[in-house]
């Protein structure tokens, strides 16, 4: 079975960046010239997803409406010959089949997937968080959906850490059964340092078999009282086998303040329009 159902829980405070997000979520701060969430929805696009499930909580209609339609918006450009604006503008609200729940308590990431049950049905879906960003030549959620195809089983992406950041990541404990994959054997939440069993860590990235919400009902609620999805996933791991992909590509994480502002350089170094001025502008601060 193909993956073509996709889920990006985007119902957290974001207190890493208060003040900002007092107001405006996370997902909608803004790299360049969109919002995070709208880089993340165009990679599952470009992997052949059909339907996307955004998990939001309370205050976060300003995700719902950047992908509605604006018909005040478009009238205005169109009256005022800005064709191009237009085009952008009226092209967001037709990106996707873009559907909402709202998470009506903050209970942890696994919580946030288990309001998903519905949306995803007895189908595989793609698990995407909107903090980390993936710039690469193949869509992130593609590569791991062609390693879902070959083993119809629940595939995480990982990258290599320095071994000094693996607290910050869920790591994997696994053995390499080909020249990017890994059979897990277990996955440990932010490990210290000296106790981490590798340096594999997961960014943010998922294809997940629908069995993942029985584990997640049957996980007990931890730090915070929340429910983790690594905990659900240990759960899983003792029943079926679990493989870590090696994607390629550079993953941005945006949930945090210098991640934040890495991607918007980099993003904007990419930029057709502001690449040349900005390296200049660049060269002249060093």
């Amino acid at each position: 079975m193909k993956v073509k159902k996709a889920v990006i829980p985007a119902a957290g405070f974001g207190t890493r960046f208060l003040p900002a997000t007092k107001s405006t979520p996370k997902e909608m701060l803004t790299i360049v010239d969109r919002p995070a969430i709208h880089y993340n929805v165009e990679e599952l696009i470009e992997a052949g997803i059909e339907d996307i499930l955004i998990i939001i909580g309370r205050n976060k209609e300003e995700i719902a409406n950047y992908f509605d339609r604006s018909p005040e918006l478009e009238l205005f450009l169109k009256e005022n010959g800005k064709e191009e604006l237009y085009d952008l503008t009226e092209r967001i609200s037709n990106m996707a089949n873009i559907h909402y729940v709202r998470q009506k308590d903050a209970r942890g990431l696994g919580h946030a997937v288990l309001c998903a049950k519905t949306f995803v049905g007895n189908e595989p879906f793609a698990l995407l968080l909107g903090d980390d960003l993936v710039y690469s030549s193949k869509p992130c959620i593609q590569q791991l959906a062609e390693m879902y195809e070959q083993y119809e089983s629940t595939i995480i992406g990982v990258q290599a850490v320095d071994k000094n950041q693996v607290n910050k990541y869920g790591i994997i404990d696994g053995m390499k059964v080909g020249d990017s994959l890994y059979e897990v054997k277990d996955l440990v939440e932010k490990p210290n340092v000296e106790e981490a069993p590798s340096n594999i860590a997961i960014m943010g990235r998922y294809i997940l078999t629908p069995d993942i919400f029985e584990m997640i009902e049957n996980t007990e609620p931890g730090k915070g009282n929340e429910i983790q999805l690594t905990d659900a996933l240990k759960k899983l791991n003792e029943q079926k086998e679990i493989y870590a992909y090696e994607f390629e590509g550079k993953r941005y994480d945006t949930g945090d303040k210098l991640g934040y502002l890495i991607a918007t350089v980099e993003y904007a170094l990419r930029n057709e329009e502001l690449s040349e001025d900005f390296r200049d502008y660049l060269k002249k601060l060093l």
